[in-house]
C-alpha cells in the first residue's frame, strides 16, 4: 500500500513556491478518488485485492470507497450528482441510469466504451439502458437474471430425466409434476418480471417510444401472448394470484420440499438450503425455456451499471477505475467471487464451474431491460402490471385488462 502521507522536503522549498509541494503537472501528488458501492455488490476481499492492484498499477492514485444502502439512494445520488465535490464513481441499479442522465450531469463514456472496453460485446440488458439518445452514460458492471431452480427427485418420480429444451414441453412437463400433494411450479401472480420476459419472447413490449413519447403496449397482441403463457403456467401450482414472490418469500415456500420449480435468481439457492439442507444437494437449474429449441426464453437483467458525474473532481484517475472495473481481469475476478454473470458473453465461462451462475449466463446473453424512460422507476413504484395480472388471473378479461393498465404506464410516462 502506497504511503498516504505527501511528504515536502526542506530542501525543494524554492520549488515549493512554484509547484505548491507537486501539485503542478509532472509533481508528485496523489489523487483520491471516491467511489460509491452499494451495500453486498462485493465482497471485502474483492475490494481488498482490486484496490491493492489498482495502487500498484497507478502509484499517483488511492481509492477510497463509500458502501451505500439501497433505500433512499435515488435522491442522494441525484444530490451529489447535482452538486459540487461529489463522488467520482457512482454504481448504480442499470435501470435507474435514465432518470440519473435526465439530470443532463452525467459524463458521456461513449468514446472509452467503444475504444476500451468493447462494448459491441456488452450484454444488451445491461447495455441498453445505460445508453440515452445514443451516449453511453452507463458503463456495464454485472449482471443477474431468472433462471428454474427445480427439485431433481420430484422430477425423477414425474418421469422427467432432463430439462425442457421449449416452452411448450415445459408446460407439458410442468403438468406432470403437479398433483400427489406436490406443486408443479410456485409461481405468484405479480411476478412481473417473469412476464416480461414471455412478453418479449412473444416479440411484444412493456412500452414502446413514438415521436419522443412513450406508450404502454400490454395490450398489444404479442404482449397478451405472454400473460397468456404466464396464466397456463401459473396455473399448474399454488401461487397466489394477487402477490407477488416475496409475499411469502418464494425460496422458503420451495425449501419444504413440495414445490418442483421456481423462477428465481441464483441468491434464493443459499435461502432455500438454510431453511432445508437436505435440499443441497437436490437441486437443479436451467435457463428459462425459449419458444424454441436451443434458444433459451428472453430474461430481465438486474445489476449495476457505472457511472461518473460531470462534476466528478478526479474525472481522468475516475476513468480509470471504471476502465479497470468493467474490464476483463476484474470482469472475470467479480464474477467468481460475487457468482454474477460479467458483462460481456464472451467471458461466461470464467463461471462455467459454478452451475447456477453458468445457467444465468445462458439466460442473460438474451437479457433486457425495462423501458428507457427517466419516469420508469415511477410506473415500477405504482406498478399498474401488478393488478393487471391479478385481474387476468382471476378470470377478467385479458383485453380489458390489459387496455387499462397500458393507459396507466402511458399517463405515467407522460409525466
Amino acid at each position: 500500500m502506497k504511503n498516504r502521507h505527501l511528504v515536502c522536503p526542506l530542501a525543494v522549498v524554492s520549488a515549493l513556491v512554484l509547484s505548491g509541494c507537486g501539485l503542478l503537472p509532472g509533481g508528485g501528488g496523489t489523487r483520491t478518488v471516491n467511489v460509491w458501492l452499494m451495500r453486498d455488490s462485493v465482497s471485502d476481499d474483492f475490494l481488498q485485492r482490486f484496490t491493492k492492484d489498482f495502487e500498484a498499477e497507478h502509484d499517483d492514485i488511492e481509492l477510497k470507497f463509500t458502501i451505500q444502502e439501497w433505500t433512499g439512494i435515488g435522491k442522494k445520488v441525484t444530490e451529489a450528482i447535482k452538486g459540487e465535490g461529489g463522488p467520482d464513481v457512482i454504481e448504480v441499479g442499470n435501470t435507474q441510469v435514465a432518470q440519473y442522465a435526465d439530470t443532463e450531469k452525467l459524463y458521456d463514456l461513449t468514446l472509452e466504451s467503444v475504444r476500451d472496453l468493447g462494448s459491441q460485446d456488452w450484454l444488451p440488458g445491461l447495455a441498453e439502458p445505460g445508453s440515452i439518445g445514443g451516449a453511453q452514460y452507463g458503463i456495464p458492471w454485472y449482471a443477474a437474471n431468472r433462471i428454474v431452480i427445480y427439485n431433481k427427485d420430484l422430477f425423477a418420480r414425474g418421469g422427467i430425466t432432463k430439462p425442457p429444451a421449449t416452452r411448450a414441453q415445459w408446460l407439458e412437463d410442468t403438468e406432470k409434476l403437479n398433483g400427489d400433494g406436490n406443486q408443479g411450479i410456485y409461481l405468484a401472480g405479480q411476478d412481473w418480471y417473469t412476464l416480461s420476459g414471455f412478453i418479449w419472447d412473444e416479440g411484444g413490449e412493456l412500452a414502446v417510444e413514438k415521436g419522443g413519447g412513450w406508450t404502454g403496449t400490454l395490450d398489444s397482441a404479442a404482449a397478451l401472448r405472454g400473460m397468456e403463457f404466464y396464466k397456463d403456467l401459473q396455473s399448474h401450482g399454488q401461487g397466489p394470484k394477487d402477490a407477488d414472490e416475496q409475499n411469502p418469500p418464494q425460496a422458503e415456500v420451495f425449501a419444504k420440499g413440495k414445490v418442483a420449480q421456481i423462477i428465481a435468481t441464483p441468491s434464493a439457492i443459499p435461502v432455500i438450503t438454510k431453511a432445508n439442507p437436505g435440499l443441497k444437494d437436490k437441486l437443479g437449474f436451467f435457463p428459462i425455456p425459449g419458444k424454441k429449441a436451443g434458444q433459451p426464453c428472453a430474461v430481465f437483467t438486474g445489476g449495476s451499471d457505472l457511472i461518473i458525474p460531470e462534476n466528478a473532481p478526479e474525472r481522468a484517475a475516475a476513468l480509470d477505475v471504471v476502465k479497470a472495473l468493467a474490464g476483463e481481469k476484474w470482469q472475470t475476478e467479480l464474477a467468481r467471487a460475487m457468482n454474477y454473470v460479467p458483462n460481456k458473453a464472451s467471458l461466461a465461462s470464467a463461471v462455467e464451474d459454478q452451475e447456477a451462475t453458468a445457467t444465468m449466463a445462458v439466460g442473460a446473453a438474451r437479457g433486457r431491460a425495462t423501458p428507457n424512460s427517466p419516469q420508469w422507476a415511477d410506473i415500477e413504484g405504482s406498478n399498474p402490471i401488478k393488478p393487471y395480472m391479478t385481474a387476468v388471473l382471476q378470470g377478467g378479461d385479458p383485453r380489458q385488462a390489459a387496455k387499462e393498465a397500458s393507459e396507466q404506464i402511458t399517463s405515467g410516462l407522460a409525466e
